[in-house]
């Protein structure tokens, strides 16, 4: 089953700690691709980068920023494959931004129709 992994923490790191991170984030990219269980991993850039888009009455409403005002936000994510949940726990405690943040776990639904990975 697919599981998406999105990685919640605050913005503000030490680009030494970010760098360190990245590496971990690679090699446990790569341990899982290696186990045929790795889809896809990337984190994001900052929010200031970011904008919400939705549509109310036909007009689409463009505003900077996330949705959420939190001083956590998503950070990145990977997309794994699990045989179950207790196992997609296991690899979410593996990412290294699980040490300064959370990790949240959510099944994918499976949707005929869409292209294959």
């Amino acid at each position: 089953m697919k599981y998406i992994l999105l990685i919640h923490h605050e913005e503000v790191l030490d680009e030494n700690e970010r760098q360190q991170l990245l590496k971990e984030s690679v090699q446990l990219a790569n341990s899982l691709h290696e186990k045929q269980q790795y889809f896809d991993a990337a984190p994001l850039q900052p929010t200031s980068a970011t904008v919400s888009v939705k549509v109310r009455d036909g007009k689409r409403l463009v505003t900077d920023g996330p949705f959420a005002e939190t001083r956590e936000q998503i950070g990145g994510y990977f997309l794994i494959d699990a045989k179950d949940l207790e196992e997609a726990v296991d690899i979410a405690g593996r990412i290294p931004g699980a040490r300064i943040g959370t990790v949240e776990v959510r099944p994918v639904r499976e949707v005929d129709g869409l292209p294959e990975l």
